[in-house]
């Protein structure tokens, strides 16, 4: 295919995704409500009340809510589009490593943002709420700095939970090897504990729940990538050994 053609292409494949992202803006705008009310009502049930102090802001949060809907039900065929547009020139195992990567890196950012949904937020709404307990100060937060703690802590953790898929792609690339993950234990320890408490309320028990999960991610990641280059070594040894047999033959 030409130049002209590979531009086409993706241009196609552009308009199609655009397209999908408006009809699901359009589905999740009339979720929206509801969605908010889903989320605020984790914060409700600890003693949080929610107040909007510029007239559009209440519509703004239905709007960025119902958009982050629309981009999570676009996103399947997103990457779809991505992966039919360079299948083509990728070889047959550096096809099968980028769909891999795609479904994989899709279903991690899930299970982060279910992670933080479940366990996290319950957690860090509750500690903060506590903080005023006894005192004359209430909490009254605007519903935009409700919705935008929220978004970041769920990407946050969808990112995080990344960290397997991410290390896979660059031990398969040879831009990471196992034995510096191994060797950068140590140091990888200390990152992540500093990392959650950074991004977790200023308590042990908070870091902890956010670490112990990072670390046992960064553990899987190990374990997953000496099961791959143990398998591609296997199958390169293979490979010669049927050579060999050919030769002789």
């Amino acid at each position: 295919m030409t130049l002209t053609g590979h531009l086409k292409e993706l241009r196609n494949r552009i308009i199609i995704c655009v397209v999908f992202l408006i009809v699901s803006f359009l589905v999740g705008l009339h979720f929206a409500p509801d969605i908010v009310s889903v989320l605020t009502d984790i914060g409700k049930q600890y003693g949080y009340t929610y107040i909007y102090i510029s007239p559009q802001e209440l519509l703004l949060q239905y709007f960025s809510v119902a958009l982050l809907a629309g981009v999570i039900i676009t996103l399947p065929l997103i990457l779809y589009q991505i992966w039919a547009f360079v299948q083509p020139g990728l070889k047959k195992n550096e096809n099968g490593l980028f769909l891999t990567a795609l479904i994989s890196g899709l279903i991690c950012f899930v299970l982060g943002v279910l992670f933080a949904y479940k366990l996290m937020l319950p957690f860090m709404l509750r500690f903060l709420i506590e903080i005023s307990r006894g005192s004359e100060i209430h909490a009254s937060v605007t519903v935009g700095n409700y919705m935008t703690f929220l978004l970041t802590i769920f990407i946050i953790f969808g990112i995080i939970f990344e960290l397997p898929v991410v290390t896979v792609l660059l031990t398969q690339m040879g831009l990471l090897r196992v034995e510096w993950m191994r060797k950068a234990r140590k140091f990888v320890i200390v990152l992540i504990f500093f990392v959650a408490a950074i991004i977790t309320p200023p308590d042990i028990v908070s870091q902890v729940m956010v670490a112990f999960p990072m670390l046992g991610l960064y553990e899987l990641s190990i374990v997953i990538c000496t099961l791959l280059l143990k398998f591609r070594k296997n199958s390169d040894h293979e490979a010669d050994e049927g050579e060999t047999d050919e030769e002789d033959t």
